[in-house]
């Protein structure tokens, strides 16, 4: 059965229908909606029921008791069990960008660390594929399933699409990537996704905070930013386990002494005796550095947890929520 969703503030209208959650119908609709990872585990697309009936097939896991005793709901999870209103800001996307679904070639693969491994992916002569720094892309697998990796290069520089995969052990897709993957397979995918994007329309300092290969993404942005000769403040801050984890220093460092504005902070949660920077969790390390975080548009991606403490404790000293983007790394469900 199909029911009518009405947004709050935009009184913006879509439908869904049976056994579709609210945000793939208000995608398909043309809906932007904040979301991240899609599986109801980050909790980018939370936002309020006011009126109306949902269900979800399993407890999501971003959704705290808090959150329900004041009706939010996940949308990327939520089904429809009549009409709704909701109260959620949407998200405003660069009318050139398209959704597509495209076959591409593996071009080039390096080893960034143990278990990092970059791929270039090539597509079609007669193609391209406009996205925003930030966002990421799907990689359709056969059995219909899909994984989601962030492009880890910057718009203007995209004779190829650059990815940062981790090896995840008995996954599904990554496995292949590390044993059996060659240069010239083919590869489908489907993108731009996500909502996790720089936003031009500010003027505030710049905080990028990376947990693991949620590096890719603030590469991606950085590059942009140095493209389009940015030159307000921007501290890069990169959580990892260990130094051999830091896949790319080498290049934050050079960023860090070419350019005046830009400040690179590596934290490592388990350092080593020879180790002499920064250690613990990276964005305690952020708390240290700074007393007031208003002044600053923080973009951050990595683990849950570290999102889930970055949002609550830079909001205590001074960020408001709408000046915290995120992109929140975890597995599908499936794995």
């Amino acid at each position: 059965m199909r029911h009518r969703v009405q947004i709050k503030p935009s009184e913006h209208q879509f439908y869904v229908e049976t056994n579709e959650t609210v945000l793939d119908a208000a995608l398909r609709q043309g809906i932007n909606l904040r979301y991240g990872c899609r599986n109801g585990a980050c909790g980018a697309c939370k936002g309020k029921l006011v009126t109306g009936d949902i269900h979800y097939e399993e407890d999501p896991v971003a959704l705290t008791d808090d959150d329900e005793a004041q009706s939010m709901v996940l949308f990327c999870a939520a089904l429809v069990d009549s009409e709704l209103v909701i109260e959620v800001e949407e998200v405003e996307l660069d009318s050139a960008i398209e959704i597509k679904t495209l076959p591409c070639r593996v071009q080039k693969m390096n080893h960034l660390a143990d278990d990092v491994m970059q791929i270039f992916i090539k597509l079609p002569a007669s193609e391209r594929l406009q996205f925003l720094p930030g966002q990421y892309i799907d990689i359709l697998l056969e059995d219909g399933r899909h994984r989601s990796f962030s492009i880890a290069n910057a718009p203007h520089d995209d004779e190829f699409l650059e990815l940062h995969i981790r090896l995840v052990e008995k996954g599904l897709f990554t496995p292949r990537v590390f044993n059996s993957m060659q240069n010239k397979d083919l590869l489908r995918i489907e993108g731009p996704h996500g909502s996790f994007f720089y936003h031009e329309d500010s003027n505030k300092d710049l905080l990028l905070m990376a947990g693991g290969t949620g590096f890719a993404p603030i590469k991606g942005i950085i590059e942009h930013l140095i493209s389009e000769q940015v030159t307000r403040p921007v501290y890069l801050y990169w959580g990892v386990r260990t130094e051999a984890d830091l896949y790319m220093r080498e290049l934050a460092e050079k960023w860090a002494v070419e350019l005046d504005n830009i400040q690179f902070i590596p934290v490592l949660s388990d350092a080593d005796d020879g180790w002499s920077g920064r250690t613990g969790y990276v964005h305690e390390a952020v708390l240290a550095d700074f007393d007031d975080l208003s002044i600053f548009d923080v973009y951050t991606c990595g683990p849950p947890a570290m999102i889930k403490s970055a949002e609550q404790s830079f909001q205590e000293k001074g960020m408001k929520k709408n000046q915290f983007f995120y992109d929140s790394f975890d597995f599908a469900k499936d794995q």
